[in-house]
């Protein structure tokens, strides 16, 4: 018997093809601190209308990430709050949130998730830890 006769389900593609269509007919919106609800899912940011990053909020909130991002936007030269805009979608499975954010991110290969940008940059300040694309990017402001 030839291959052509065998059939195997590729649930993560099915998965992935019904998340990226849900997300990408949810609406976008201004990245504020308020955006978005307190419950877990993926979301994504975008920066002049490009995708940017994509990332989870499982032992956190969506609400609570995307503010953490909006502030951490707002500290950054070369960057303003105005350029960002995002898209979230609620999950309520753990694991279909991990399978969610791996989808985004292999669907849309963002700029900054190679960059350092969403982490919380265990280490940071460390002797031989090297400064991330992001930081580089997007220096700190002074302060005054």
């Amino acid at each position: 018997m030839c291959e052509k006769h065998k059939f195997i389900f590729e649930w993560d593609k099915a998965y992935t093809a019904q998340l990226i269509s849900k997300f990408e007919a949810s609406p976008e919106h201004p990245l504020t601190e308020d955006v978005a609800p307190p419950e877990k899912g993926v979301y994504a940011l975008y920066r002049k209308g490009v995708l940017v990053y994509a990332g989870k909020a499982l032992q956190t909130t969506l609400k609570r990430r995307l503010a953490e991002h909006t502030k951490k936007i707002a500290s950054r030269r070369n960057i303003r709050s105005e350029e960002m805009t995002c898209r979230f979608l609620t999950i309520d499975s753990d694991w279909f949130v991990r399978a969610g954010e791996h989808a985004l991110i292999e669907s849309y290969q963002p700029e900054w998730n190679a960059s350092g940008f969403g982490s919380h940059v265990p280490g940071k300040g460390r002797p031989g830890i090297k400064t991330s694309k992001w930081d580089t990017d997007f220096p700190l402001q002074k302060k005054s």
